[in-house]
């Protein structure tokens, strides 16, 4: 059985709204990169030094990642000397058992952690203008949709228009928004969230932070108040602080990640906008180089397509075209 046939046997468990999602929401990194990777292997057919230089360029084009293209690149080649390819067609499910493997590498902790009994704290971290509020509201919904009560705190009380932001979600989804001032201080905030939550027996509070103070310290400092108030309320809190980053902006992204993941104790990503780039490889770049679990992606402005992330799905959306080839 190939490893195409494998990799479709394997997803067939999920229902098929879901991987329409992925093939959907990827087709612009499926353009940029598979369609690229396709195109070399007619156009070169034999694999040689220029060859694996185009497939160089190709992946570092989709974001991967230069480390990762190195490493990548360096398993091909000793690939293709073992088991002594030629021709260049035999090499493609090489490679995309090889981004398969990347990408199942190191933690695996994609699913969202909870408290064990009582309320469960989420806090989203991040720059502005990347999806936080929006990822947030969409949470809340697919929470929602599960039968938990779910309560959101407006922390970013410094963006003009955020609270009000995260009020319009609130409404759309159907639950309530702890908010106080714009200006006021996050952390009396996040006290009033806690309170509230105790008192009106929530299963997940799902809480906002601001996204940019006057400098990079007085975020972190800000963050650490939140925290710090949080843990006094419920020990064991946060059960997950989520990174949103943007998908979009590529190796800003991961530069972002690296930034709040060493100073805010991140045990999770949200990479929102992954419909709207051709630069998808990000993920696995973040992957290798940060081993930073990536909980959910952002597939569409639709309520449900914050999906849970799953690497199957994504090599399946990937190379979907090439799967439905191999089967005609």
């Amino acid at each position: 059985m190939s490893f195409f046939q494998k990799l479709k046997e394997s997803i067939s468990s999920s229902t098929e709204a879901v991987t329409s999602k992925f093939k959907d929401g990827l087709s612009k990194t499926r353009d940029a990169f598979v369609e690229k990777v396709e195109d070399l292997i007619l156009r070169r057919k034999k694999i040689d030094e220029d060859f694996f230089e185009e497939l160089e360029e190709i992946l570092i084009g989709a974001d991967v990642g230069i480390p990762t293209v190195m490493k990548l690149i360096d398993e091909l080649r000793a690939a293709v000397r073992k088991q002594k390819i030629e021709d260049a067609v035999e090499l493609q499910p090489i490679l995309s058992e090889k981004l398969m493997a990347l990408m199942s590498s190191g933690r695996q902790d994609n699913e969202l952690t909870m408290a064990k009994n009582g309320l469960s704290i989420i806090l989203f971290v991040g720059v502005n203008g990347v999806g936080k509020t929006t990822s947030i509201g969409k949470l809340a919904h697919r929470l929602k949709q599960q039968g938990k009560h779910v309560l959101l705190a407006a922390g970013d009380t410094f963006r003009a228009g955020a609270i009000e932001q995260l009020e319009v979600w609130g409404q759309r989804v159907g639950v309530d928004v702890i908010k106080q001032q714009s200006g006021s201080d996050p952390a009396a905030v996040m006290f009033d969230a806690v309170q509230a939550a105790k008192n009106r027996n929530v299963d997940v509070l799902l809480c906002d932070t601001a996204g940019r103070l006057q400098n990079k310290s007085n975020l972190m400092e800000e963050l650490n108040k939140i925290y710090r108030v949080i843990r006094r309320e419920v020990p064991d809190a946060p059960h997950e602080v989520l990174l949103v980053i943007d998908a979009t902006t590529g190796q800003n992204a991961l530069s972002q990640a690296k930034l709040f993941g060493d100073k805010s104790g991140v045990s999770g990503l949200v990479l929102t906008k992954l419909d709207g780039t051709a630069k998808g490889g990000i993920v696995i770049a973040i992957k290798q180089e940060l081993d930073i679990p990536v909980k959910f992606v952002g597939l569409g402005e639709k309520m449900d397509d914050l999906q849970p992330f799953d690497s199957e799905q994504f090599v399946y959306g990937l190379f979907s075209g090439l799967i439905a080839r191999e089967e005609a």
